[in-house]
C-alpha cells in the first residue's frame, strides 16, 4: 500500500500551482500573471494583473500600449502586496509565489514590503531586477518543473 503523504505535492509545487489558478482572473491577455503572499504555509494574499479598482479592463475595452507595455494593469504582485496593505497584513519574511519572474519595478516593491523569498516558474527579461533582489538579500527561486508547464495551458483555455 502507497503511502499517501507521498503523493502529496511540496509546498513550493503546491503554492505556484494556487498561482497559476489566481493568474486565470487576469483581465490583461498580454501577460495573465498571478502572484500569491504565503506566511508560515498560509496564503496572506493574491494578486493578478487588473487595472485599478473601478476602472475598465483590458479584455472590456482594449489595451493601452506605451513603449510596448501595456500600462492599463497592475502587475500580479503589485496587486498583492497592495491587497495586504489595504486589509493591514504585515507581509515581511513572507514568500511570494510568482507566475513570471518579477520586473524591476515589482521587484522593488518586492524589497520594500519586506518578502524575503520569490518562488517563480516562467522567465522574464529582466536582469536588473535579478540584481536588485540579489543584492537586497531576497532569495530567487526559479521552478522548473513540467507541473508549469501544464498549469500555464490552464491559463491559455
Amino acid at each position: 500500500m502507497s503511502n499517501p503523504a507521498s503523493r502529496r505535492p511540496p509546498w513550493d509545487d503546491y503554492f505556484i500551482g494556487i498561482t497559476f489558478q489566481v493568474a486565470r482572473r487576469s483581465t490583461c491577455d498580454r501577460a495573465r500573471v498571478g502572484a500569491i503572499i504565503v506566511q508560515d504555509r498560509r496564503i496572506l494574499t493574491t494578486g493578478y494583473n487588473g487595472a485599478p479598482a473601478g476602472l475598465p479592463h483590458c479584455d472590456e475595452i482594449g489595451h493601452l500600449m506605451v513603449n510596448g507595455h501595456c500600462v492599463r494593469t497592475l502587475h500580479a504582485e503589485q496587486n498583492a502586496i497592495i491587497q495586504a496593505a489595504l486589509h493591514g497584513v504585515s507581509v515581511a519574511g513572507s514568500t511570494i509565489y510568482v507566475t513570471h519572474q518579477p520586473c524591476l519595478t515589482c521587484a522593488k516593491m518586492i524589497i520594500n514590503a519586506g518578502i524575503r523569498r520569490v518562488v517563480y516558474a516562467g522567465h522574464y527579461p529582466d536582469p536588473n531586477a535579478v540584481a536588485f533582489l540579489q543584492e537586497a538579500g531576497v532569495a530567487l527561486q526559479h521552478i522548473d518543473v513540467p507541473l508549469a508547464d501544464r498549469l500555464q495551458a490552464l491559463i491559455d483555455e
